[in-house]
């Protein structure tokens, strides 16, 4: 008995000597990579940064951000190009640095072989980069990206205001919001969507939560612009001019002009402002809502 013991103890220790042996020669191998290679740097220039732990964990999450921003570009088509943007699930904040903003990476159709075949076909240039400018738009907040008017500018080789202009004249040509961070975050003088969100709601009588998909909205975005439409419009119906009416309602002339604007061009064209005043925006039940979201899925 005590000789099977004494066989089993030392094949035990055989096999811890065994398994040492291979750790000395094979482990530091699991160090020479680029993971590694960060946990030493951290390691030996940034001492005060904590133990071991801690700087593996901040090594992991470079490598995903190297990954993220950096992606393969093997697969890259002619004519795309990455773009680092914000975050379109950023919190909204006017005023907000861009070192506080979170980015993402996206791939964007630059260029397409269509540009080429329509150039042939004397299509304006004008009208190729307006399209440029709205699909660059719409790829980036298809990956999670929201880009301003200067990034545009600065990828299509044009002014911001040449920009701006081209989202304007997309935006009433096709009665769809472009998917910006002016819309998207509620920064800058972005003013086209409200036209088109009061015409969605009032007009064509599409519920809140569609608008909402639609324009790239959220919902208590969506319920602002009925609030503050309704309160122009029944103070203009009093009578009250745009001064006194900015001054009721706290908001700037600027902003009580556009409103005026869309009241007297839904004035012109025959609808009845009362009927607009007394209309309730139609909100979906939970139904509703998930049948409209299959569809829009679909589409």
């Amino acid at each position: 008995m005590n000789q099977d013991k004494s066989i089993k103890s030392r094949m035990e220790q055989s096999m811890k000597t065994h398994i040492s042996a291979n750790e000395a020669t094979y482990g530091p191998q699991q160090y020479k990579t680029f993971a590694g290679a960060l946990t030493a740097f951290f390691s030996e220039e940034c001492p005060q940064l904590g133990g071991m732990r801690t700087r593996q964990v901040l090594s992991s999450t470079i490598i995903s951000m190297v990954n993220k921003f950096y992606p393969e570009t093997s697969h890259l088509k002619q004519g795309q190009t990455p773009w680092v943007t914000t975050d379109k699930n950023a919190t909204k904040s006017y005023g907000k640095k861009i070192n506080q903003t979170p980015l993402v990476s996206v791939i964007l159709d630059l260029v397409r072989a269509e540009d080429i075949q329509e150039r042939k076909d004397g299509k304006k240039l004008r009208d190729i980069k307006k399209e440029a400018v709205a699909r660059v738009l719409k790829q980036s907040y298809k990956q999670g990206g929201c880009m301003t008017s200067v990034e545009l500018a600065i990828l299509l080789k044009i002014s911001p205001p040449t920009v701006g202009k081209y989202i304007k004249e997309w935006e009433l040509e096709h009665n769809e919001v472009l998917p910006r961070r002016g819309s998207i975050h509620d920064m800058g003088p972005t003013l086209t969507h409200k036209k088109i969100i009061i015409e969605k709601l009032f007009i064509k009588k599409l519920s809140v939560q569609q608008v909402s998909r639609e324009t790239y909205h959220s919902f208590q975005a969506i319920q602002r612009y009925i609030s503050k439409f309704k309160q122009v419009l029944i103070c203009y119906k009093k009578g009250m001019n745009i001064n006194e009416i900015a001054k009721v309602i706290g908001n700037t002339s600027r902003l009580i002009k556009e409103y005026e604007a869309i009241i007297l061009e839904y004035k012109d064209r025959g609808f009845v402002l009362e009927q607009i005043i007394n209309t309730d925006a139609k909100v979906d039940s939970q139904y509703e809502t998930i049948v409209n979201d299959l569809n829009s899925q679909k589409n």
